[in-house]
């Protein structure tokens, strides 16, 4: 059999999409599959400011995130690295942008870190 990876919050989720959310903002959103990984995607010690900072290279300070748990979803906006349609810009759409946050690896059940 072969050996897989950790279980990612891609993995966890039924969708995670970004968007555009204006000419200066990117907006993803994490509709989580159930309560279980809902719990794992809204877990503040594992997905907050920091680690989307990180992620994307983003002032901490400039991140918005949104736990909504009615629907199982988390919801992150933050500033564009250049406006859209600029010169700079790859992505017009930031159709591409939720795929470092789908591939994030969830910490293993028993609470130990993988290294």
């Amino acid at each position: 059999m072969a050996e897989t990876g950790p279980t990612t919050l891609g993995d966890l989720a039924f969708e995670v999409r970004s968007k555009n959310a204006g000419p200066f903002w990117v907006t993803m959103e994490l509709f989580m599959r159930d309560s279980d990984g809902y719990g794992i995607a809204a877990d503040e010690s594992f997905l907050n400011e920091r680690t989307v900072a990180e992620l994307y290279g983003v002032d901490e300070s400039e991140i918005q995130m949104f736990r909504i748990p009615s629907l199982n979803v988390v919801k992150i906006s933050f500033p564009r690295p250049v406006s859209q349609a600029s010169l700079r810009d790859r992505d017009i759409h930031s159709g591409q942008h939720h795929v470092p946050l789908a591939m994030l690896p969830v910490p293993p059940a028993d609470g130990t870190r993988e290294r």
